[in-house]
């Protein structure tokens, strides 16, 4: 059997999403908590405008859920760890004949951290493929959707620290990932970047999910995380990605064009340098769910490189920022499902 991951461009049914339910990740105050809420809410909201939204919710949550959502969006029970549904649902790919099936990826909670369980989230895959009557994909692979970016025309973009990293695949090297990936997915072509985001190594991160970094916006086109501050550590590590990016080929042979994306003027929080980034937008339909982090300038300049990038898609900013404080953006907590392809 044959698969392939469409592009995030193709057409869509619907988007998946879990409701953020308490503990470490959505916060240790009250307030902090609400505010999680609101930023999941505010993101299903804007997604709801032009397509349908299934949302995963606890038990312990369903109420608060119901209240927040409204009848708009669809709520399923089911008991879950954590709400980062990019990672911990299912990978669609489309099989020859046009048809839907699953990837389920081993989901050990981002590496095992001591923070989250993966306990209920490991079999997240199979119950979302079980709702829609596809067939599910097994793997033996750690990796999670945030991990991977498609092309849709054979690319894959990886990252050394996640798939290779020894908290996930302690015994692969990269032949055998790139063989996974082509059995799962159809790609021919893998880009390994080096690493990922300074933040995304912190208690919260994902060890360098690449969808902070780069995408496709279309086929031989990369948007690529810029961050022009020479005193933020991510400054060096997108030069070094750049130059990869720059002399890098698709499996199609054609040399990349590559199109920055200027992080905001924001350097740090709190808790050190931030991972605010402008890759992490959802394609859908006929939009563009874009972070936004209250930066006017750089703000505005995002969605006009973003509107440039995918025409014909009307930009939708969203405060990302309570997003990042617990360790993504707007594409990590959202996870699309491909029409049938006729």
């Amino acid at each position: 059997m044959t698969w392939t991951m469409p592009p995030e461009t193709a057409p869509q049914d619907r988007i998946w999403m879990a409701f953020p339910r308490e503990g470490q990740t959505l916060g240790d105050t009250t307030v902090a908590r609400e505010a999680g809420y609101a930023a999941w809410t505010a993101v299903a909201h804007a997604i709801a405008e032009f397509q349908p939204v299934s949302m995963i919710v606890d038990p312990s949550e369903m109420s608060r859920a119901q209240k927040m959502l409204g009848g708009g969006i669809e709520l399923i029970e089911r008991v879950i760890d954590d709400f980062w549904l990019r990672d911990s649902g299912p990978t669609f790919v489309h099989a020859a004949n046009g048809s839907l099936a699953a990837v389920d990826w081993i989901f050990n909670g981002w590496g095992g951290g001591d923070w989250t369980s993966a306990t209920h989230d490991r079999g997240l895959a199979q119950f979302i493929a079980g709702l829609l009557g596809v067939p599910v994909i097994p793997s033996l692979l750690v990796n999670e959707g945030g991990g991977i970016h498609v092309d849709g025309e054979g690319t894959i973009l990886l990252t050394e620290t996640v798939q290779l990293g020894a908290e996930r695949n302690p015994h692969a090297d990269a032949a055998r990932v790139e063989a996974e990936m082509a059995r799962t997915l159809g790609t021919e072509k893998a880009i390994w970047l080096p690493r990922g985001l300074a933040r995304d190594y912190d208690d919260f991160g994902t060890r360098g999910h690449v969808d902070i970094v780069a995408t496709f916006p279309s086929s031989g086109r990369v948007l690529v995380h810029q961050q022009n501050d020479s005193g933020h550590p991510d400054h060096a590590t997108m030069r070094e990605i750049r130059a990869i990016l720059s002399e890098a080929t698709d499996a199609k042979g054609r040399r990349l064009e590559v199109i920055d994306l200027p992080a905001p003027a924001t350097l740090t929080d709190a808790h050190g340098y931030v991972d605010w980034s402008y890759v992490n937008h959802l394609v859908i339909n006929d939009a563009v769910i874009a972070c936004a982090f209250g930066e006017a300038k750089a703000d505005a300049q995002a969605a006009d490189i973003l509107a440039a990038a995918y025409p014909g898609r009307r930009i939708v900013p969203v405060d990302a920022r309570e997003l990042f404080a617990r360790g993504g953006g707007v594409h990590c907590i959202t996870q699309q499902q491909p029409r049938v392809r006729p």
